[in-house]
């Protein structure tokens, strides 16, 4: 059974980092492309990162092109989100997912 689970949230002030983990279960990231989304009130569901499973390519949405980086560990079968220079912004919960499944979140919250 294909399952996610995130990791890492919590509270940082502005210009700080934090590192989101996305565990992963029931397949090997060595073949799918894993994503992360997040969403805040009254907004829209954003995009912000994904990694191809065969060959590492990465893509990023221009609001955290710079600041965030995403990684894999395919020992651990785990997808990292390492968030850098964080803005009030990017306060959102965080999701992982993959092949249609969505883990249940991590939040974020960044204020002084």
């Amino acid at each position: 059974q294909l399952q996610l689970v995130e990791s890492g949230g919590g509270l940082a002030q502005p210009g700080g980092s934090l590192r989101l983990s996305c565990a992963v279960s029931g397949f090997s990231l060595g073949y799918y492309v894993i994503g992360w989304f997040r969403q805040a009130p009254g907004k829209e569901r954003e995009g912000v990162s994904c990694i191809s499973g065969s060959d590492g390519t990465t893509h990023y949405a221009d609001s955290v092109k710079g600041r965030f980086t995403i990684s894999r560990d395919s020992a651990r079968n785990t997808v990292y989100l390492r968030m850098n220079s964080l803005k009030p912004e990017d306060t959102a919960v965080y999701y992982c997912h993959a092949l249609g499944v969505r883990g249940r979140g991590t939040q974020v919250t960044v204020s002084s």
